[in-house]
């Protein structure tokens, strides 16, 4: 009796309508809308690709690199923990992009929320904001390079023809440079603190210590007497105009 039930269960199910898969609605003026399933297909698949977007279109590249660059001239490995650091670029990107945001949910999530757009429409508004963002962050040079590089130098006759195949690399080349200019600068206090303290040991006689033992504790004392964090926080997100 249960092998011929587990034989009937599937035909009944057969002949029951279901939602279907695959469903292409062409709207009045010419665009096309996907069944729910298949957005939700592509908004599982979007899911995928959310670390690569956190780090090709916002702001945590640069903080991130210069947080690195500052524990690296400080002399401290593990202090603060990776964690910490990361938690620590996450919610300052999300204090930067936040006018981003904002502009992303009035121009095209709310909209679709309520049903005033078709989820393609969504996409292409929400891409405004963003690029406007990553454009005020990339040089023309970089932006040049990439241009030349894809063989499209007299097709792209303005910034809002720039594809995001192009934009996207040359706004993290960018970056690059931007926290890697912060990062020397950030260098040069604390390179000079070692420098005194190898020499005064140096003079003493003191081959033997390491600069680096003595130099650390004079260090931290310089970057907490100045409110270092406070300062470089702010530099950071005086760097993006915020």
């Amino acid at each position: 009796m249960l092998f011929a039930l587990l034989l009937i269960v599937p035909v009944f199910a057969w002949a029951e309508p279901g939602l279907q898969a695959i469903t292409v609605t062409t709207n009045p003026d010419g665009s096309q809308e996907y069944t729910v399933t298949l957005q939700i297909l592509f908004i599982m698949t979007a899911l995928t690709l959310l670390p690569a977007a956190l780090i090709m279109m916002t702001s945590f590249t640069r903080i991130i690199i210069v947080l690195s660059i500052l524990r690296q001239a400080i002399g401290l490995q593990q202090s603060p923990s990776n964690q910490i650091m990361l938690g620590m670029a996450l919610f300052l990107t999300l204090f930067i992009m936040t006018p981003t945001l904002d502009k992303i949910n009035e121009l095209a999530l709310q909209p679709y929320l309520n049903n005033e757009m078709t989820s393609l429409q969504a996409v292409e508004a929400a891409s405004g904001p963003v690029r406007e963002f990553m454009l005020a962050q990339t040089r023309e040079d970089d932006v040049a390079l990439y241009v030349k590089l894809a063989g499209k130098e007299g097709e792209i006759n303005s910034l809002d023809e720039l594809p995001f195949t192009i934009l996207m690399p040359a706004f993290v080349t960018s970056e690059l440079k931007t926290a890697f200019q912060i990062g020397f600068m950030l260098f040069i206090p604390f390179l000079i603190v070692d420098m005194v303290v190898a020499s005064v040991l140096m003079a003493m006689g003191m081959m033997m210590l390491s600069p680096v033992i003595i130099s650390l504790p004079f260090k931290i004392m310089l970057f907490v007497m100045v409110d270092g964090w406070s300062m470089i926080m702010g530099t950071l997100a005086a760097s993006f105009g915020v």
